[in-house]
């Protein structure tokens, strides 16, 4: 979508240094910019190759201020979040137009708002509602009695479960699972079979979630699995039962957190992290990968870094390590 550099700034709060009427309509990386394109720079060391790119304005900070200035500048406190809102001005999502496909199938008694959009070969079960505006992609399976708040994406192939709820402005991707059963069994001690323990909770999803393709969020077993206001889910993540994820939290990909864990406010965590039971993870934490957080396992200090199996600070970490080198060459 063409803006000008001056409906840019408005947009993302910035001051220009230029032409206010240059035409924007991308945004790109700097050895990728064409005409028409808006990088950014973060460190003024890569300053001279922004200004010699292709792009037509540039998004600096401060540093900038007593630079030549080959071409427009955007002045913003932080560049790359600046940037980030900068293209969603630039990129509208895609225009999809409301109603329902007809190979799609929608169960009489479930209710769709205005302007709602279900694509080809999607089925929705029977007292389903989804909010106006929300789009439910090709082959999505929205269970019974779902509830999709407003302004939702659910890409093809996701299959929602009955008892699920998801808040306005959830965004979806291809292939996740939300609400099946949790891993939950008890073991016959006479008979040394297993018994399925019921799973019968619910999942509540929170307004501004995004959840990546292929992740999988379990039901609670007898209350709920929550997942709050703005958390960030990456691909191929698994969410047990009757686990509370606060806000605003960012989780990479190939993690797994066990039932009955509690990550508060704040918390990242790296790519294959592996949370045991009833664990906590208070706020702010932020975990590497890989990391291995055992059962029933406290883990504090806001702003922290935590590594290794069992997780502990950084620091810890890297002087055991040093001393396990050492040992290595003594040996």
């Amino acid at each position: 979508m063409q803006r000008s550099l001056k409906e840019v700034a408005e947009f993302i709060g910035g001051r220009i240094a230029g032409d206010p009427a240059t035409t924007l309509d991308g945004v790109a990386s700097i050895d990728s910019a064409c005409p028409g394109d808006l990088v950014f720079v973060e460190e003024e060391s890569h300053l001279a190759r922004a200004l010699g790119s292709g792009a037509s304005a540039v998004l600096v900070g401060s540093f900038a201020a007593e630079q030549p200035r080959a071409k427009p500048l955007l002045f913003v406190d932080n560049p790359r979040l600046a940037f980030a809102r900068a293209a969603t001005l630039l990129y509208a999502k895609p225009n999809r137009s409301a109603g329902v496909h007809p190979s799609a199938v929608v169960h009489a008694s479930a209710t769709l708002g205005a302007g709602v959009s279900v694509e080809t070969h999607a089925a929705i079960a029977g007292n389903a509602v989804v909010g106006k505006n929300s789009w439910i992609g090709s082959g999505a399976v929205i269970g019974e009695g779902v509830r999709i708040g407003e302004k939702c994406e659910i890409f093809p192939n996701v299959t929602i479960y009955p008892g699920t709820t998801l808040g306005d402005r959830v965004t979806i991707h291809a292939g996740a699972v939300l609400g099946s059963d949790g891993f939950g069994y008890v073991r016959d001690p006479k008979t040394g079979r297993y018994e399925k323990f019921p799973q019968i909770g619910s999942l509540q999803i929170e307004d501004d979630v995004e959840i990546g393709a292929n992740t999988t969020i379990d039901r609670g077993a007898l209350d709920a699995t929550v997942i709050r206001r703005g958390t960030k889910l990456d691909n191929l993540i698994h969410v047990g039962h009757n686990v509370e994820i606060g806000r605003d939290v960012v989780i990479a990909a190939q993690t797994g957190i066990s039932g009955s864990s509690v990550v508060e406010d704040g918390v990242v965590m790296g790519g294959q992290v592996g949370i045991g039971d009833h664990a906590r993870i208070e706020s702010g934490v932020i975990l590497g990968g890989q990391c291995g957080v055992l059962p029933k396992k406290v883990v504090r200090g806001k702003g922290m870094l935590f590594w290794g199996t069992p997780v502990r600070p950084v620091k810890d970490y890297l002087k055991q390590l040093a001393a396990l080198a050492r040992l290595a060459k003594k040996g």
